[in-house]
């Protein structure tokens, strides 16, 4: 009877430093992916905190008022402190293309700040 020499397998191959490479360029994207959304999460359980607390005007509350004055679609919208003052940022797309940011103080819904940019082609 014949036998066939046959290499032992392997438990660990050697790899490449490609997909060692690759490893780990997926590890830190998905770590950094990950790092704004528990950022978001706490911004949003603070603002809730805050409107329950009084300290700031519901959102919907401040972007109905911003609509009559400032209409466009809302494209961001970030709560601040600022010199000790709670202020909701807000980015918005004006229909004729111009982006306008504005800082709104968030107890009182008073625009505090406004810049516009016109829309580069």
């Amino acid at each position: 009877m014949t036998s066939l020499l046959l290499p032992a397998p392997t438990l660990n191959p050697p790899r490449s430093p490609t997909l060692q490479h690759i490893a780990l360029t997926s590890l830190l994207a998905a770590t950094l992916l990950t790092v704004p959304a528990i950022a978001r999460d706490r911004d949003h359980d603070r603002a809730r905190e805050a409107v329950k607390a009084g300290q700031v005007m519901p959102l919907r509350s401040v972007l109905e008022r911003l609509e009559r004055e400032h209409p466009g679609q809302v494209l961001d919208v970030e709560l601040e402190e600022e010199h000790g003052r709670l202020v909701y940022e807000v980015k918005l797309l004006q229909s004729d293309g111009r982006l306008v940011k504005l800082e709104i103080d968030a107890r009182t819904a008073t625009v505090l700040r406004f810049k516009e940019r016109d829309r580069r082609d």
